[in-house]
């Protein structure tokens, strides 16, 4: 059933049903925890959380799906305001953390069992494609929106590898236990001046064939989720 088909009723009984699974989760481990425990946990007969989350696939599916949308909608102004591919990757990327941080233990928790890529819920999984594709709309969007003059080879590739970028830098905010993750938004305000640097330095006609060859290897190896033609 969509979100808009649902009642207000439906809606908070799927959301006590996603809270009382990820503190669950944290507590046994996701491989441990049983959907009969997340009913109980959240004071429902067993057989009726069925009706909201047919397995504990759908329950973390949900948790990515409300994760990717707040950071969405923290985005729109950041993309209206901001023009420089530096400062939109920056501040979009914070973003993303500082919404993922109050979920650490969980995510932490999750990457146990999503760094297998044949797991469902890994990000790269057909399972996680909706929410991974609505994440790369997000990324297009900033690399289009943006000041950057970009050849074309470069064009088609770049929204992609920074929503990789990305990803790098939530697995290293995974492991970070620096206070607040500090050293995770260091990392973040250092590596989006490399990647500003590496564009305007792609533009340059001195470099054209080596960078031919480099973005014709990266073609060959990024992921197929569905690049436009």
């Amino acid at each position: 059933m969509s979100k808009s088909r649902m009642t207000p009723k439906s809606i908070r009984t799927r959301q006590k049903i996603l809270d009382v699974a990820l503190l669950l989760f944290v507590e046994k481990g996701y491989d441990k925890a049983t959907m009969r425990q997340i009913a109980v946990q959240a004071n429902m007969a067993p057989g009726s959380i069925y009706h909201h989350f047919p397995t504990k696939e759908h329950i973390v599916q949900t948790f990515y799906d409300m994760i990717h949308e707040e950071h969405a909608q923290a985005c729109v102004g950041i993309l209206r305001n901001e023009i420089k591919l530096e400062h939109r990757l920056r501040e979009v990327v914070r973003k993303k953390i500082e919404l993922a941080e109050p979920f650490k233990k969980i995510s932490y928790v999750l990457f146990r069992v999503a760094s297998n890529p044949q797991n469902p819920l890994s990000p790269f999984s057909a399972q996680s494609s909706p929410t991974r594709d609505r994440s790369l709309v997000l990324f297009r969007q900033l690399v289009a929106g943006s000041s950057a003059k970009l050849p074309a080879d470069v064009d088609i590739l770049l929204a992609d590898y920074l929503w990789l970028y990305q990803m790098g830098i939530i697995l290293y905010w995974i492991h970070d236990t620096s206070e607040n993750s500090r050293k995770t938004f260091r990392l973040i305000d250092r590596t989006v001046k490399l990647v500003q640097t590496l564009v305007e330095i792609s533009s340059i006609p001195l470099i054209a064939p080596f960078r031919k060859k480099f973005t014709k290897l990266m073609l060959e190896f990024v992921p197929d989720w569905g690049r436009p033609a």
